[in-house]
């Protein structure tokens, strides 16, 4: 056994040097060797009541356990260098062009914390099956636009996830951005917010979103046009519904009234008919991406189309050709991890929503006066779009609400989080109301110096104990009590000047998590249209003029 051991290592090392296996025999063994340690191979052994076998037959035992070895290290291996295949199709990009950034959430009580990812969609025609996917060969050398564009955001707990659309027309003030590649300088603008990606990549369409909505991204994925066709073939197609025949030459979508089930270059005219839904305006296409991503979650949950080694496969070779993400998720294992939190979300928990819009001149849509922001401070502070939140406090244990000591033994950070993508910080600001509040009596206010960037004012406190003292410091200065949390990543009473208070010493009536002024819901406005992930029975309005 020993000199079979012998033999194997030194084949081994014959094939490192000759530079087809890497050195890794340790996580061959695990990943390619059923659960096999090297050491449990074999050479010889007693047969039959104990006595060795003939010379012969043990130097064939010996090599065919030197054969079985290496098939196990060329399976393994295999599986490993396939692994970096797909690590290699994976394009990659930085998350955040723009000067200034917001700061990450904050983690919860229980240290989960919330995750939001940009999903974008490009109608990039820079190869020849985009070209010949969506059109307009005129258009190759044009950069891409983002004209889909969704917000995921998966709340700390996982329990639950909301999706936000913004319309491509939307008008939006594009900040400075700098191209990672050649180093060109964008300078700040106001266009349709599809044209953001021109400025040097995704990771402008990222600082874009978090002056528009005060939320920060964590991350982004972006497919084009031959990425969706190929995705919807390898998951078997996604099953829609129209309400009536539908025929839009634009989009070269076709379907009889009813339901229907898109795979391929169909799937692609369904995500880009406009003309043929609703008002034939971008906002029918939008609600027509919701109930066909809705649907694709379905499918992958239910697993039927995933059951066969070869179709996952080709789903993993269609999703990682099909993808441009930001660094920070740029490998199979952290896609993996990251589709392993997205499944513990139950479809029912899922919302699809459309940002509350009106049209504005010029062909512009901007976002509806307090329902928008209504429906992003949703999302900036973790509460789901659908109205189904359980209560944080529970009734037969509520939290403390009394300080637990007089307001000039309680220790108070502040911290100024003015600036943002387009505004720089006010300065002082963190010095002007730790003052404020040492004349409401809290003596040991201070002002930390430390950068911050953050669209709400917040006052967060570490421990249970310390409820109390924040909803004392709150009241002292006019916040309500919706902006006090409870989070394990800050240090005792915290309070965040943001970027809806950057002026006088008691905070504006009203502005607190929207501008409506008016008591808000938990959920989201009616105007956002929301649809339910597993309402199955959603069908699309077709527009009277391109029915057959």
């Amino acid at each position: 056994m020993q000199g079979g051991a012998r033999v194997r290592d030194r084949r081994w090392d014959s094939e490192y040097e000759a530079g087809r296996v890497p050195r890794q025999r340790q996580r061959y063994s695990q990943t390619g060797g059923g659960g096999m340690d090297p050491g449990d191979y074999g050479g010889g052994g007693d047969e039959g009541g104990g006595s060795p076998p003939p010379r012969k037959k043990r130097r064939v035992l010996r090599w065919f356990t030197v054969c079985l070895s290496l098939l196990i290290l060329a399976t393994a291996g295999a599986g490993y260098f396939y692994i970096e295949h797909l690590n290699g199709n994976l394009g990659k990009d930085v998350l955040n062009l723009g000067d200034s950034k917001l700061d990450k959430s904050n983690p919860n009580a229980a240290g989960q914390t919330p995750m939001n990812i940009l999903l974008l969609g490009s109608d990039s025609r820079q190869s020849k099956k985009n070209v010949q996917l969506g059109g307009a060969s005129g258009d190759r050398e044009r950069p891409p636009l983002a004209d889909v564009q969704m917000l995921l955001h998966v709340s700390a707990d996982r329990s639950n996830m909301s999706v936000i659309s913004v319309p491509r027309d939307t008008k939006a003030t594009i900040p400075k951005c700098t191209d990672p590649d050649d180093q060109k300088v964008y300078e700040e603008t106001t266009d349709k917010i599809n044209t953001s990606l021109q400025h040097g990549g995704p990771g402008c369409t990222v600082a874009t979103w978090e002056e528009l909505t005060g939320i920060p991204i964590d991350h982004f994925m972006m497919i084009d046009f031959a990425g969706v066709v190929s995705m919807a073939d390898a998951v078997g197609g996604v099953p829609v519904c129209v309400n009536n025949n539908v025929y839009d030459p634009q989009s070269k979508l076709r379907l009889k009234k009813g339901n229907s089930v898109v795979r391929g270059e169909q799937a692609l005219h369904w995500l880009r008919t406009r003309h043929g839904f609703g008002d034939g305006t971008d906002i029918g296409r939008a609600r027509a991406q919701h109930m066909y991503m809705n649907s694709m979650v379905r499918q992958l949950k239910s697993g039927t189309k995933l059951s066969d080694p070869g179709q996952m496969r080709d789903l993993a070779e269609a999703a990682t050709k099909a993808l441009t993400v930001d660094e920070g998720l740029g490998s199979v294992k952290k896609l993996y991890d990251l589709g392993n939190d997205l499944k513990r979300v139950p479809t029912k928990r899922i919302t699809m929503a459309t940002m509350p819009w009106q049209y504005a001149p010029g062909g512009y849509v901007v976002p509806k006066k307090g329902d928008a922001d209504d429906t992003f401070s949703l999302i900036r502070n973790d509460i789901a779009l659908d109205g189904r939140d359980k209560k944080k406090a529970s009734a037969d244990k509520p939290e403390p609400s009394e300080p637990s000591a007089p307001k000039s033994e309680i220790p108070v950070r502040v911290m100024n989080g003015t600036g943002s993508a387009l505004q720089p910080p006010v300065s002082g600001r963190a010095g002007v109301i730790s003052e404020q509040l040492g004349r409401r009596g809290f003596a040991q206010a201070t002002a930390d110096q430390t950068p911050k960037s953050q669209a709400d004012t917040t006052i967060s406190y570490q421990r249970e104990g310390e409820r109390g003292d924040a909803l004392a410091v709150a009241k002292a200065i006019g916040l309500p009590e919706s902006a006090v949390k409870h989070s394990s990543g800050v240090q005792g009473v915290t309070l965040v000047i943001g970027g809806d208070w950057r002026e006088g010493t008691v905070y504006p009536k009203g502005a607190a998590g929207g501008g409506s002024g008016k008591k808000k819901e938990n959920k989201a406005p009616d105007s956002a249209d929301a649809l339910r992930g597993d309402n199955d029975k959603a069908c699309m309005e077709v527009n009277p003029s391109y029915v057959w």
